[in-house]
């Protein structure tokens, strides 16, 4: 008996430092990571979603790229959220209502995919409603992780980051072969029926957070008080540097909605395969965290920054054999090409992107976490949105349509060679790693001294409003 005991004694602290990263799993801790859980397995309906614009609504190329430009836009205006849950309760509490209501908001929108969407307009707003519902929770659960990060020692600086970006790569994991396979034998709108279901995991999961009653009554000296920090902690070198950094790196040009189109209707990829693809990139995913947490983390976001922009590119421009037909050439074939090509592109963006999380926790002090961590990376969204609209306008100025890829060669290759222009700026950056106590190189001082607070970590997924994105 007192073996039994110690070995699940022993399982229980293998699980806690390999699976929860030492973090205790407790009730509350569970509830925050199937909040990012649901996320990923949102992610069920993003070929459903993509072969509905295309063969359903008839959308071009150019039309999607430009939509998923506009439906970025509830996460561009993530502060208002911030303002909302801080300083205006609702039944007395800033955080479980709006996770109720972020689920309900959810399921309504997929729902209304599956019955009255019939047009790109009416796609257009549903899917908007999708991506607001994901964008307030999104902030809700950003402010409850930063609360309890605070308590985060300096040796797992990071490791909260790493854990709830590994959930969602894990829901994502989970549906992502599904979301493909699916399509062979139901309808897109009986997925998006499906997807509608998960939402509602956020409305159950909502009791489970400690909170205690703030009241009723609207807080606004609380929000006034967020606005000046705000104004104040924005207004330092040391925070908007890098947040120029970070919308330029973001803010290139994408092919990903003309890439759709060439894979399917010029390649014939067939949603089983598509699949297949999301299951190599999501696997991909959870191995770049795990990289980032064992091997990157004492690295300099510098040097990060630099490395993986280069061989992003570089690889990125293997594009071109796919779509010359060049790898036929070389006796390999498209589908083979292709799953490898995503396998370490994907690896490649997750190492790149943990930085991203790391470096604008760092930059975000107590007391308007929430805000100032969404008005961040609602920053980093609207550079998401630019760099779809930028893609759409070029993917129609060369003439890329849903049957037309002739000149698609030139679009990957200024997609790609955009990727280096925020190189220029790299200095920008503060000069320091993931673990590091907080001193730049540069100036010998911490950033939280120069700020006026303490910088502690907080996760912020990547927007995943309407389960597109791949």
């Amino acid at each position: 008996m007192l073996i039994s005991s110690t070995r699940l004694a022993n399982i229980k602290a293998n699980i806690k430092k390999n699976i929860f990263f030492g973090k205790k799993p407790t009730p509350e801790l569970i509830a925050i990571l199937l909040v990012y859980f649901v996320q990923g397995i949102l992610g069920l309906a993003r070929l459903a979603v993509s072969f509905f614009l295309k063969d359903d609504l008839g959308m071009t190329p150019a039309e999607v790229s430009a939509m998923l430009g506009i439906v970025v836009l509830p996460w561009v205006i993530k502060p208002l959220f911030g303002f909302l849950s801080d300083g205006l309760p609702l039944f007395g509490y800033r955080r479980r209502p709006y996770l109720i209501l972020s689920g309900f908001l959810g399921a309504i929108a997929w729902i209304g995919m599956a019955t009255v969407v019939d047009s790109p307009l009416t796609a257009t707003l549903v899917i908007t409603l999708s991506s607001l519902s994901v964008a307030i929770s999104d902030v809700i659960v950003d402010s409850l992780v930063v609360e309890r990060a605070r308590k985060e020692s300096l040796s797992d600086v990071g490791s909260l980051q790493s854990l709830c970006w590994g959930s969602s790569a894990l829901g994502g994991l989970i549906t992502a072969y599904l979301s493909g396979f699916l399509l062979e034998i139901v309808t897109v709108k009986t997925v998006f029926l499906i997807t509608a279901s998960f939402p509602l995991i956020v409305c159950g999961v909502a009791w489970l957070i400690t909170e205690e009653k703030v009241g009723d009554r609207s807080n606004l000296d609380t929000v006034k008080q967020q606005i000046s920090q705000l104004r104040q902690a924005v207004s330092q070198k040391t925070i908007w540097l890098p947040m120029a950094f970070l919308f330029i790196w973001q803010a290139t040009p994408t092919a990903d909605s003309a890439f759709f189109y060439f894979t399917t209707n010029e390649l014939g990829f067939q949603p089983e395969f598509l699949g297949r693809v999301r299951l190599v990139t999501s696997i991909a995913s959870l191995v770049g965290v795990l990289l980032f947490q064992r091997f990157f983390k004492t690295i300099p976001f510098r040097k990060i920054f630099t490395w993986s922009t280069i061989l992003s590119t570089v690889l990125g421009m293997t594009m071109l054999l796919l779509v010359t037909h060049a790898n036929r050439a070389l006796g390999i074939d498209d589908h083979w090409f292709s799953l490898g090509d995503s396998l370490i592109l994907t690896v490649m963006g997750q190492i790149a992107y943990m930085p991203v999380l790391v470096l604008a926790a760092r930059l975000c002090p107590p007391g308007v976490e929430a805000t100032l961590f969404a008005l961040l990376m609602s920053v980093y969204n609207l550079a998401g949105l630019l760099s779809h609209e930028s893609g759409a306008l070029l993917t129609h100025l060369l003439g890329v349509t849903e049957h037309q890829f002739e000149n698609l060669w030139i679009l990957v290759i200024i997609t790609n060679i955009s990727t280096l222009l925020p190189l220029l700026f790299l200095n920008w950056l503060p000069n320091l790693s993931a673990k590091a106590e907080g001193e730049d190189s540069d100036s010998k001082m911490p950033i939280s001294q120069r700020t006026g607070h303490h910088h502690v970590p907080e996760f912020v997924p990547e927007y995943e409003g309407i389960g597109i994105r791949d």
